[in-house]
């Protein structure tokens, strides 16, 4: 009878579920854009770019940052939650203790009695289907996803931090081109003030010269403004407060280190993100053949040992013992078992997209960063080449208007174009850079999952 209570119940589980087929994926065998010479990725990759102020803001943003901070929180919590579940695995011991105070009429007159009873009590679920130790499993991965989780906030950490230093480099060499600008352009002024008081130039040429004068030199406080903001958004990666940044050599001192790269198929093992939903997916499933579990009896063991100290009659201390066992099956629950499972495929379900949306999304980031290191670095030497070309042009418009050839028109446009060029420069090397560093938290950041 008991074994038909037994064939009747598992029969009535509800039946397996694989994770939907839309979830799973087939990694590119190649990169769009394919890298040549690519290095393989450092754990400390920000050491690359050879600027030690980096390296210390970098390591300074790991030890102090919040969020970090915040995830290694995480983990801690995480590393409890598999207490928890090993120690359902095990006896609970607990001491009681209880006291009652009685006073009634009997044949023999008015009685009082009281009665202490300590005791110490055992409960024991035996685990029949291996439910509790799929729980302290998923436990397990749920915490190793933590982990991941952590690695993946370091990597993000350091990547945003690397770029905001590059960033505020950039502003720097912005500045000074504009405060260069500015002294030609100053100096420029000086002259066309002295030929219009000469009379050798119109007064519509000093105007253009005092207002190419003032554009330049109103960017001034916007960038003075913006490195500011930018110095006070790296004290804060940093967990400080507002205040100065030091400098290493500056942008142009930055030598971009070569292209990291790696197989696609050796991304999905590189990225923390990608592990921590590997893991969840794992762990989801395991909580689901728990959820299934349920269905299945329950076998609880108790036994109880103390001793019962009564005073009305004088009796010696009495030892008490109970020794117990109990089987319990759902019959009927109104369909909560039942929807307790499908909530349990509903978030292995969530899981399993989770999981194939980081993979996506990780595969997109990598081909972008290297288009962009492609593509900007080409840019670059344009750049080179239309800066050189200006510089020639500014030359030969100041020779003419010295000579009376050309009009101070001319002057200004080489000078207009020139400054334009040279600030563009600038802010390509900047993303270049940070083009690299994003390449570099794309592949993972040298990350690698344990096997």
């Amino acid at each position: 009878m008991p074994g038909l209570l037994l064939v009747t119940l598992a029969g009535c589980m509800p039946p397996r579920q694989p994770p939907p087929p839309e979830a799973g994926f087939t990694p590119p065998t190649e990169w769009r854009e394919p890298g040549s010479n690519m290095a393989d990725v450092s754990a400390t990759w920000w050491q690359a770019f050879g600027d030690a102020q980096l390296t210390a803001l970098v390591e300074a943003a790991l030890a102090h940052n919040t969020e970090v901070l915040s995830a290694a929180s995480r983990v801690e919590q995480a590393r409890e939650q598999i207490q928890l579940s090993r120690a359902a695995l095990l006896p609970s011991l607990d001491a009681a203790l209880g006291a009652q105070r009685t006073r009634e009429l009997s044949v023999l007159g008015m009685t009082h009695t009281t009665a202490v009873q300590p005791s110490l009590q055992v409960s024991y679920e035996v685990d029949l289907w291996g439910r509790l130790r799929r729980l302290k499993e998923a436990a397990q991965l749920e915490y190793r996803a933590t982990e991941a989780e952590r690695d993946a906030v370091r990597l993000a950490v350091a990547s945003t931090t690397a770029r905001a230093y590059v960033s505020l480099l950039s502003l720097d060499r912005q500045l000074y081109v504009t405060r260069e600008t500015v002294d030609s352009r100053r100096e420029a002024l000086r002259v066309a003030e002295d030929r219009a008081a000469l009379g050798y130039t119109s007064q519509l040429e000093l105007t253009q010269a005092q207002s190419e004068y003032e554009a330049a030199a109103e960017l001034l406080p916007q960038l003075q403004q913006a490195i500011r903001e930018q110095e006070n958004a790296l004290r804060l990666l940093t967990g400080r407060f507002p205040g100065d940044v030091e400098r290493g050599a500056g942008l142009l001192a930055i030598e971009p280190p070569p292209v990291p790269g790696v197989l696609p198929s050796e991304l999905l093992r590189r990225r923390p993100d990608i592990q921590q939903a590997e893991l969840l997916l794992a762990a989801s499933s395991l909580n689901l053949q728990a959820q299934r579990d349920r269905f299945l009896p329950q076998v609880q063991l108790s036994a109880s040992l103390g001793r019962l100290f009564v005073n009305s009659l004088d009796y010696d201390p009495v030892r008490v013992w109970d020794l117990g066992a109990s089987v319990l099956a759902p019959i009927f629950d109104a369909g909560r078992l039942e929807a307790g499972v499908n909530i349990a495929v509903a978030q292995r379900n969530q899981a399993a997209f989770a999981y194939r949306a980081a993979a996506l999304d990780a595969f997109r980031e990598v081909e972008n960063s290297l288009s962009a290191v492609s593509n900007l670095r080409q840019q670059l030497v344009r750049v080179a080449a239309r800066r050189a070309v200006l510089e020639r042009s500014l030359t030969y418009a100041e020779d003419r208007y010295r000579a009376g050839y050309s009009s101070y028109l001319e002057t200004l446009d080489a000078q207009r174009n020139l400054f334009n060029t040279e600030l563009a420069a600038v802010q390509l090397r900047e993303s270049r850079l940070n083009a690299l560093i994003s390449l570099y938290q794309a592949l993972g950041g040298g990350w690698q999952a344990e096997p």
